[in-house]
């Protein structure tokens, strides 16, 4: 009886680092597939569209509200190809260069939730590149004040 739990016990351990190298292989497989899909979005680029292809954003703070601007503004007029929030994400991460683009390699390999969650991704990247909503708020505060 020992023996044969102790066999039972060594092919359980065999097959589990079996399913652990083949998932480990396809996590690779869903990395590589991800960075390849990113790769054809930035070549997607309709002819009639009446907002710009939005630009690349590196993770240079001050660039943060103009990306968010234009990305927004080009998935609404392309909503159809937008029409979840997975999408919304996929499409930013496409654009990503730099060091906003190594930010964002950990959420991908480790399949964050925030990859499907589009305003809890806009929050992080605020975070992460120093956009900071309060001082928007007072900065509109101080402009009232002068008039």
């Amino acid at each position: 009886m020992v023996d044969e739990l102790v066999l039972l016990l060594h092919a359980l351990l065999v097959r589990h680092r079996a399913l652990s190298i083949e998932n480990s292989q396809l996590m690779e497989q869903l990395r590589l597939l991800v960075c390849e899909r990113a790769t054809l979005l930035r070549q997607v680029r309709p002819p009639s569209c009446p907002v710009p292809f939005p630009e690349t954003f590196n993770g240079e703070s001050s660039r943060l509200p103009e990306f968010i601007v234009q990305t927004a503004s080009y998935m609404l007029v392309n909503e159809n190809r937008f029409c979840n929030d997975a999408m919304k994400v996929a499409f930013l991460i496409s654009l990503l260069t730099g060091e906003a683009e190594e930010w964002v390699v950990p959420y991908i390999e480790m399949d964050s939730p925030l990859l499907s969650d589009y305003r809890a991704f806009l929050e992080e990247m605020k975070q992460c590149f120093g956009w900071d909503d309060d001082e928007e708020d007072d900065d509109d505060d101080e402009e009232e004040d002068d008039y």
